[in-house]
């Protein structure tokens, strides 16, 4: 990796530029935290007017340091820093954490500081982490480096932390500490206008200390390198993602269907799917999550045994795993004569397991023991309701020694608060995963599954299909340089004729005659659709006529079309009529493609029709597709049923939409002043029949980078 991680994570040396003596002021607690974590290398303080601080000899300048030095952590004001990263490369410093904020998070003035910063950070080959962050940290043994104004340095562990918000990480640290969650490395990485996301979460992937890894997000500006990373290194590690902003953003109005179903959110879920990362919707799931993945094995399938002292948690228990994706496992005919023989004649030794409420630590022992030797189980979830009788410490302590001897996840809910805290506390000593409900602990098992069969999946391949590009790249061009902006129906149905998609036979008429003589050429029914930029729901303005049988009908309804949308756009601008072949009705589906500004060409499938916005039954990937992508994306949508077969029906030709959707992929990667393009209605026949374009329309802007910020005040 070109970044300086080893200087940043694991240096030998720190420069603290800008300590001061003043307690209680970040300058002053970044200097004490890295002396008081146990970082072992020299520490120098570097603050002009101060001769020491905290007791230590401090410099005037970076270039007073005598010895050399692998990280500068910078304190100083914004106004500054520019001079002092200076000194820093001078020094011939690699790496540098930035903790000052006053930069582009401040608006103009603070993003011109920001870009000279990083020019000279690039001048001499620094790399950054910040500005404006809470710092980093590095809790692994033998470095114990707190390079940051949390307040207490974070046990060590296995989990890696990303995080865009400072503020969020001293809660989260909080939290961790308080339930013996440890940690590999922990970052707080602030502006990114260096080291970015997607640089972190490569060197966590990287990172023989780190097992799983965690990111908190504000916003994914660079989702396409995110997916990039992921798809050239499909993780074994386990990556759970909170990003905040779920709620759809204000903003211009999409031309398109695709564009208005595809909001920014829906993009993220579907990206995130698409490469591997879970989304958590919240911190308590988050780490909910991430202690199961980090501390218990993985399950072999989804067979879920449990055992608890009271009925009613378990019946609920028994519900959540259900509708988690989890199956109540059916125990062997050894496992219910153990079970029976071990348990009082009125317990239930069915799944959920009921010991009843009087049950001691032995009556568990054996139930556990039984449960977890079935080979038709592969997970266990262990419940516990504090009573009169109930040895909470005792059965905590089994609890300890049962997981030891599992090769199976067992996950905990001693229900309850403070009856039951110091059986919590033993257990989260162990780091044996503990949810205050048991519901928490299923969702968790399911999670643990959902994770076990995403690495146990095959590759998918991109398929590659011949093209024109050099027309398809003529037409998109021509429509920009005439200062257009929107490729109505003719000109998107050529483009996509370059891509072999299997259009109906079509024509274009300026005028009635034209109209008349096309649908004569044809030779049959035709359908007549108006054509305009001004116009995006042709049908809701009277500008589409079906069942033309022939030419003078034709003249008819070219005059019909032109009245009934001027009446309805009176400042439409009208270029004619398209006139198509009349297609066998099929199913009805959209596809479609926007462009993300973070993660660049989104391809749509779903229920298509009229109703497209209105049903929303749409499933979303990032371009380019595989195989794979396409099938799973298709398989999503409510609509799969019906294109399957029901009630007696023919089941639909799905892979002829398959292929759409990848020769789509490919227009889409290919062509990047694509921003916005809509197929729908796009017919879909009985198996071996294919499917048909019925309409189409894309809008282009010109300049358009894939996945860059370009896109942004058109989306």
């Amino acid at each position: 990796m070109s970044k300086h991680f080893r200087e940043l994570f694991s240096p030998r040396s720190i420069a603290v530029v800008g300590a001061t003596n003043t307690p209680g002021t970040v300058p002053n607690d970044i200097f004490t935290n890295i002396m008081r974590s146990g970082f072992s290398g020299p520490i120098y303080p570097v603050s002009p007017g101060h001769t020491a601080i905290s007791g230590a000899r401090a410099y005037k300048y970076v270039l007073d340091i005598p010895a050399p030095v692998d990280l500068a952590v910078i304190v100083f004001p914004s106004s500054v820093c520019k001079l002092a990263l200076e000194q820093c490369g001078q020094m011939g410093i690699k790496a540098a954490v930035v903790i000052s904020a006053g930069f582009k998070e401040t608006g103009a003035k603070g993003r011109l500081l920001e870009d000279e910063l990083m020019k000279t950070a690039a001048k001499y080959g620094i790399s950054v982490i910040g500005p404006n962050c809470l710092g980093i940290i590095n809790a692994e043994e033998g470095v114990r480096l707190n390079a940051s104004f949390a307040r207490k340095m974070p046990e060590e562990g296995e989990i890696g932390f990303l995080s865009q918000s400072g503020a969020l990480c001293t809660a989260v640290l909080d939290y961790a500490l308080n339930k013996h969650i440890g940690f590999s490395k922990f970052v707080s990485f602030g502006n990114k206008a260096d080291v970015t996301e997607v640089d972190l979460l490569q060197f966590l992937l990287e990172d023989d200390k780190t097992r799983t890894i965690l990111m908190y997000l504000e916003e994914v500006s660079l989702g396409n390198k995110l997916v990039e990373l992921l798809r050239e290194h499909p993780s074994s590690k386990p990556i759970l993602a909170l990003k905040s902003g779920r709620t759809r953003e204000g903003g211009a109005a999409a031309r398109s269907h695709t564009g208005s179903l595809a909001g920014s959110d829906e993009v993220c879920d579907a990206a995130f799917r698409q490469v591997g990362i879970m989304r958590a919707a919240d911190l308590e799931e988050m780490f909910n999550h991430a202690i199961a993945l980090t501390y218990q094995p993985l399950p072999r399938s989804n067979r879920v045994a449990i055992v608890t002292n009271a009925g009613g948690p378990g019946v609920m228990a028994a519900d959540t795993s259900v509708e988690s994706g989890l199956q109540l496992a059916r125990f062997s005919e050894d496992t219910a004569r153990d079970l029976k023989k071990a348990l009082p004649r009125m317990a239930n030794t069915n799944n959920p397991v009921d010991v009843i409420g009087d049950a001691r630590a032995d009556r568990y022992d054996a139930s556990l023991t039984a449960v977890a030797a079935d080979e038709n189980v592969d997970g266990v979830v262990c419940i516990l309701t504090p009573q009169s009788m109930t040895e909470i410490d005792s059965i905590a302590h089994l609890l300890c020694r049962v997981e030891k001897r599992m090769e199976k996840p067992l996950l905990c809910s001693l229900m309850g608060g403070a009856d039951v805290a110091s059986g919590v506390e033993i257990l989260q000593r162990r780091h044996i995963p503990h949810y205050t409900l048991p519901e928490d602990a299923c969702r968790s098992l399911a999670a643990m599954v959902r994770f076990r069969n995403w690495t146990g999946r095959e590759a998918g391949t991109q398929k590659r299909f011949d093209a024109d590009v050099a027309r398809a790249r003529n037409i998109t061009r021509g429509c920009i340089e005439r200062g257009e902006n929107c490729l109505v129906e003719p000109a998107a149905l050529e483009l996509l004729s370059c891509y072999g998609f299997p259009l109906l036979r079509h024509g274009v008429a300026a005028t009635a005659g034209e109209a008349a003589a096309e649908a004569e050429r044809m030779g049959g029914p035709v359908a007549m659709k108006v054509i305009s930029r001004d116009v995006i729901h042709k049908s809701d303005v009277g500008g589409v006529i079906t069942g033309i049988a022939d030419a003078a009908a034709a003249r008819k309804a070219f005059d019909r079309i032109r009245e009934a949308v001027l009446a309805a756009v009176p400042d439409a601008s009208i270029e004619g009529v398209l006139i198509a072949e009349m297609a066998p009705r099929g199913k009805e589906l959209i596809v479609g493609m926007k462009r993300d500004p973070g993660f660049g060409p989104v391809i749509m499938v779903g229920a298509g029709g009229v109703y497209v916005e209105f049903m929303k039954d749409v499933a979303l990937r990032v371009a380019p597709l595989t195989e794979r992508d396409a099938r799973e994306m298709l398989e999503e949508t409510r609509s799969y049923v019906l294109l399957s077969g029901v009630r007696g029906e023919a089941r639909s030709d799905t892979g002829s939409v398959i292929e759409c959707l990848l020769r789509l992929s490919q227009l889409a990667v290919d062509n990047p002043e694509i921003t916005e393009l809509d197929v729908n209605p796009l017919f879909v026949y009985e198996q071996g029949r294919g499917c048909r374009v019925v309409d189409a329309r894309s809008i282009v802007q010109p300049g358009l980078r894939q996945g860059g910020s370009d896109a942004a005040g058109h989306l």
